[in-house]
């Protein structure tokens, strides 16, 4: 994987963890998605005007994609009404990309070399071990299932969106139509159906739901463009990295304790992010 290509997925990784970090004590994960995919839309709205449009080659991957990320803000907020996001969250970054990997030589013909096998392991492992804390996968049976139907939608629209943006010879207007399309259903719909409260619940949160949904549509974009340049499944694993820059941000700004198990699995991502850097 050339090192340009690295550098970027690691800084949308970065951004993705900040503005996870932004919304971690956020009540309503529902409506706050619903925030966060609102504003995206909003913004996508305004700037989509000043860029030229996707290749007509790949709107039908648009309109899959968007389908696909719709059932996964189903899934995220079901499974987080089962159960901890601290448990949900690992098992879906962590088995997206294996199911990625396991599909894109008979998919997209995109196959991979044992050492970057090795690096995708490590980091999905070591997304995995921090879903074992907290009573692990026996204790959160619901969560699990949930978590894990959520993984095959991330990997549904990862492999639609890889395709898709290198047919649209303009990845950030095509990212901008994801957010458009995908956030416009969704506050739509919550507007038919929970008018009230989602405005009175966005009203004192509204200045938080941007600068995440800035750094949402950024960290998505970048990904999507290094997917141009590099197969789809090393970027869709290197971008679960995002868990050790979530871990150094909890410590320094949130002041939360780094366990043992953490540490180890934070070790096991760097050592699949230098693996993939190497292969």
């Amino acid at each position: 994987m050339p090192g340009y290509a690295v550098a970027i997925v690691l800084f949308a990784a970065l951004l993705h963890a900040l503005w996870n970090a932004l919304l971690k004590n956020s009540g309503d994960k529902r409506l706050t998605t619903v925030m966060l995919t609102g504003a995206a839309a909003l913004m996508a709205a305004v700037i989509l005007p000043f860029l030229p449009a996707p290749a007509r080659d790949s709107w039908r991957f648009l309109a899959g994609s968007s389908c696909a990320e719709i059932s996964y803000f189903v899934l995220l907020a079901a499974a987080y009404r089962s159960g901890d996001m601290s448990h949900a969250y690992p098992i879906m970054r962590g088995t997206a990309p294996l199911i990625v990997a396991s599909v894109s030589a008979p998919l997209i013909g995109e196959a991979l070399s044992s050492g970057e096998w090795l690096g995708i392991a490590l980091i999905c492992g070591g997304v995995l071990a921090l879903a074992l804390q907290g009573g692990g996968l026996a204790h959160h049976r619901t969560a699990t299932v949930l978590a894990f139907a959520n993984a095959i939608a991330i990997a549904t629209y990862t492999l639609i969106d890889g395709l898709g943006v290198r047919r649209s010879h303009a990845p950030m207007a095509y990212t901008l139509w994801i957010y458009l399309i995908t956030g416009g259903l969704t506050l739509a719909w919550t507007l038919l159906t929970r008018p009230n409260e989602f405005l009175a619940y966005s009203r004192g949160r509204l200045s938080v739901g941007v600068a995440a949904a800035a750094g949402m549509m950024s960290s998505y974009g970048l990904a999507l463009w290094a997917m141009t340049v590099a197969p789809v499944a090393l970027v869709a694993a290197l971008r679960e990295t995002s868990i050790v820059f979530a871990t150094v941000v909890s410590a320094v700004l949130l002041k939360e304790k780094l366990t043992p198990r953490r540490l180890l699995a934070t070790s096991l991502i760097v050592a699949g992010a230098v693996s993939l850097r190497l292969a």
